[in-house]
């Protein structure tokens, strides 16, 4: 994600087309977003149009607009989100879900920012930066004929991967810590997850990735049983999953409660390291995030092994 961030600062400030791959649930959205809020557009409009949401035939007329009388139903003319995008960002999310035609006619606009909208014959010029994301395979997509490879590569200027969450379990606590506050303060919630809480985050897969863990997180602040909800439907999976698996079960040297001991350890140290580092080892500031005791909080330091990185924040942090 370090790079991910990297790649974004250096092509914030350009108008080159972006194509955000990843899992549904990673987080391409956000990403989007934040390459607009960091670009020189970033005062203009920002419009998200979901592919796969729109029915086919209303699809053209959304992205283009229309004139009064195009088709039945048109009793007046409609602007197109290209339109609406003027001097801003339009996000085209699900790109591999549009029809060979209407592939055809964006590939046109794509090349001069210059459409019609239905119905009519004047040209229209927007100035505007696109933002493409897919959860498909989109080279897979091109070898069936699904998908038009001129296309792809006018959208394929700049290439953001997201992986998906079960490969950047690093950033678990984080992620968790940062919804949990904001649900908090939405539901006025004072939740704080236990250590075996945090434990069972780090093991699971997260194949609903980012966003799976983000309405996990809500149902703990609203559900007075969340946390014991969550257990129980990790433990309800790998019972299924048992059930299905052949053979003898591998040998185990520990103990549940020593795995989730030393699970919980782990996840408490990623989430002190990473609200040390975010403080930049003001240990003050710290202990009011982790809204535990001074004291505390050096003894927690003491026994994780932790220390300032003296290349960042100097060797009298």
């Amino acid at each position: 994600m370090r790079a991910i961030r990297t790649v974004v600062e250096n092509i914030a400030d350009t108008d080159a087309a972006v194509l955000i791959r990843g899992e549904s649930g990673v987080g391409k959205d956000l990403i989007a977003h934040v390459i607009h809020a960091a670009s020189a557009r970033r005062n203009g409009p920002f419009v998200k149009v979901n592919c796969a949401a729109i029915p086919l035939e209303l699809l053209e007329s959304e992205l283009f607009g229309h004139e009064k009388g195009a088709f039945t139903g048109a009793h007046r003319r409609k602007p197109g989100q290209f339109e609406y995008a003027n001097t801003g960002t339009i996000f085209l999310d699900e790109i591999a879900e549009l029809p060979p035609a209407l592939q055809a006619k964006l590939l046109h606009v794509l090349q001069d920012f210059r459409f019609a909208r239905v119905g009519g014959h004047g040209l229209i010029e927007v100035d505007t930066r696109v933002i493409a994301a897919t959860n498909r395979n989109l080279e897979r997509a091109i070898e069936r004929g699904e998908f038009r490879e001129d296309l792809y590569y006018r959208l394929d200027v700049v290439e953001i991967r997201v992986p998906p969450l079960r490969e950047r379990r690093e950033e678990i606590p984080h992620l968790a810590s940062t919804f949990l506050s904001r649900f908090n303060e939405q539901y006025r919630r004072k939740k704080q997850l236990s250590p075996e809480t945090l434990a069972l985050l780090m093991e699971h897969s997260w194949p609903g990735n980012v966003r799976e863990l983000e309405n996990v997180i809500r149902r703990m602040v609203v559900l007075a049983d969340g946390e014991q909800a969550f257990s129980a439907s990790l433990a309800r999976r790998r019972n299924g999953r048992a059930a299905k698996a052949v053979g003898p079960a591998p040998a185990v040297s520990e103990s549940l409660r020593d795995i989730g001991r030393r699970a919980a350890r782990e996840a408490e140290r990623t989430v002190l390291a990473d609200v040390l580092d975010r403080v930049h080892w003001n240990r003050a500031e710290a202990s009011r995030v982790l809204k535990v005791s001074y004291k505390t909080l050096l003894n927690k330091i003491a026994e994780n092994k932790l220390a300032p990185d003296s290349r960042r924040w100097g060797s009298d942090a």
